[in-house]
């Protein structure tokens, strides 16, 4: 029997654990992290890592894409965003353009920002109302 990485066990409970505001500002983390990653491997000259990294921040943003509400009239400005981002991630990837990615980085770390602003309101808001029962 093998020992498990408790970094990675760490992970996948808080993974398992979160909320879904959590979740979310997970996936923008981790986006922010791939077009990093890509970005350095743009200017080291690596073309393969460039490539999985930004196909890693793609699919993030596709997956942005599915879990909005589309009933919702923001969710239909947010995906017209996350649909630019995401040309742009290919525009990237096709030219080694670090230009694009740090556009698009800009983008994911203002919708990040906005995310933990909403998240710290909303628990503020439950806090105040759980102190009034």
């Amino acid at each position: 029997m093998s020992m498990n990485n408790p970094y990675q066990s760490y992970q996948q409970n808080a993974v398992n654990t979160a909320s879904v505001g959590d979740l979310t500002l997970m996936l923008y983390n981790g986006c922010i992290k791939f077009i990093h990653l890509a970005k350095k491997a743009i200017n080291d000259g690596n073309v393969e890592v460039k490539n999985v990294n930004i196909q890693k921040a793609q699919n993030i943003i596709k997956e942005l894409m599915v879990t909005l509400n589309m009933d919702i009239e923001v969710s239909k400005n947010l995906m017209s965003l996350y649909d630019y981002i995401n040309r742009r991630l290919i525009e990237a990837n096709v030219k080694n353009d670090a230009a694009i990615l740090e556009e698009v980085e800009n983008f994911v770390l203002d919708f990040r920002d906005t995310w933990k602003q909403v998240i710290q309101i909303n628990r503020q808001k439950q806090y105040a109302e759980s102190g009034q029962a």
